[in-house]
Order: structure tokens, then sequence, then C-alpha cells
């Protein structure tokens, strides 16, 4: 396994560079519609992981259980649905274009929320 491992990191890179490349024109044209996307998306992803996170704290839940369980209860697995999107709809539709948002939306508030686990470990 641990020779699988720099190369899963690379084609996981590859597979985004590739996905955001290809949707380039369609985000840069309808920046409207992404913002539409993105902004719901942004409260639905820090609402659903405060919510838990909260609710564990609340309950005692150990830390080691309750980041992990914020970021999972969080989590819209956009890269599966990226691939199906594209996959049934074709890459110029617009269920690609909101999986794709998803993709650069969650990404970096799930490392947001990571953050904040972490800082706030008890």
């Amino acid at each position: 396994m641990p020779f699988f491992h720099p190369i899963t990191i690379i084609a996981l890179l590859a597979t985004l560079v590739l996905i955001f490349a290809f949707q380039a024109d369609n985000i840069t044209k309808t920046w409207l519609h992404v913002l539409l996307i993105a902004v719901p998306l942004t409260i639905q992803v820090y609402f659903n992981s405060s919510l838990t996170y909260g609710m564990m704290k609340y309950f005692k839940v150990p830390h080691n259980i309750a980041a992990p369980g914020a970021l999972i209860g969080a989590s819209n697995f956009f890269e599966l649905a990226v691939a199906v999107a594209i996959t049934l709809f074709g890459p110029e539709s617009g269920a690609a274009l909101a999986t794709v948002v998803g993709v650069l939306v969650e990404v970096p508030v799930m490392l947001s929320v990571c953050y904040f686990c972490n800082k706030t470990k008890w």
C-alpha cells in the first residue's frame, strides 16, 4: 500500500486539475450561477458541521470522534457527483457545473472546518 500512496495523490490532483480545466469556460461565463450555487452551499456546510460538532460536544463525545463526525456530516461527496453528472449529462451541462462548483466550494470550506475543530480541541 505505501507504494500506491504517492500515485493516488498525483492521480487525484490530476483529476481535479482536468475537471476544473474543462469547466473553466462554463464557470467564467456563468458566474452568477456559480454564486447562486456557492453561497447556499457554503452556508449549508458550515451549518451542518457546526450542528454536528456542537451536538457531539454537548453529549461529551471525544474530540477524535467529534471532529471527523463534523466533517462527514457536512460532506456532500461532490467528487463522485462530478463523475456521474459529466457521464450522464455531459461536461457542459448545468449538473456538471453545479458539481464542479460544489468541489470548488467544499474543499476550502472543509479545510476551514478542520482548522476550527483543531483549534477547539477538548
